[in-house]
């Protein structure tokens, strides 16, 4: 068995952005560890959202790191931008990046931690030769493009395979997962070996924030400080 705390990343790409810092309070004050922020550039995914300037605003309004997820087809030429805004995670696609080493040590050489992601159909063996090399590795549980999705179930098993993939090669990777999450479907992620959750119209929307990131994560100990929750490990 391991232990492992979990993790909250509301989402705001399902925020009301007429009152953006705002939304962003309430979700610190409810308990979010991190801010997940999806940058769509309408090419690689079919949506258009945000760029650096938000993500520098936002800077200003949160202590809370900023998960940046780049949708983007060329995400090499944004990396500095995103970083001096202030993102604390850059995440790339595999599908997106062709010369992905290259692209995460760029990351690296920002000082912002570096993460790749997948979609719900590329194959996991796409990550075998970098999984050592990134802080974080994010599993698609919808196709990327939109907000309020549902949960693709076959991805669970993706999830086990990629938090065996972390441990056997023994990386500090943490296990993101991103799509479609509720409290109604988090424990069965989490039990799959996800580290950090991602959700978003199911926190925004709500209307009590600090509910649905408790319930997300799961029973705590009664201060406000979430168990660990234990998982088979892939020794079995």
């Amino acid at each position: 068995m391991a232990d492992r705390a979990v993790h909250i990343a509301p989402s705001i790409l399902s925020a009301d952005f007429a009152r953006l810092a705002e939304e962003v309070n309430r979700v610190e004050e409810g308990g979010a560890d991190l801010l997940h922020i999806d940058v769509m550039d309408g090419h690689f995914v079919p949506n258009l959202t945000i760029g650096p300037p938000i993500v520098e605003s936002l800077r200003k309004v949160t202590k809370l790191p900023l998960d940046v997820h780049l949708m983007i087809t060329d995400a090499d030429a944004f990396i500095a931008d995103f970083a001096e805004a202030g993102a604390d995670y850059l995440t790339v696609h595999v599908e997106a990046c062709p010369h992905l080493h290259r692209t995460v040590q760029a990351i690296k050489e920002r000082g912002v931690k570096a993460g790749v992601t997948l979609n719900p159909a590329t194959p996991l063996v796409s990550l075998e030769e970098i999984v050592r090399d990134v802080d974080l590795l994010l599993i698609m549980s919808v196709n990327p493009g939109f907000g309020g999705q549902q949960f693709i179930p076959s991805v669970l098993q993706k999830i086990v395979r990629a938090r065996q993939l972390i441990d056997q090669t023994k990386s500090h990777a943490l296990l993101e997962v991103d799509g479609g999450i509720k409290p109604e479907n988090a424990a069965q992620v989490i039990t799959a070996g996800a580290d950090i959750l991602v959700a978003g119209s199911a926190v925004f929307c709500g209307t009590d924030y600090a509910a649905t990131i408790a319930a997300l994560r799961g029973p705590s100990d009664g201060h406000g400080i979430s168990r660990t929750v234990k998982r088979v490990s892939s020794r079995q």
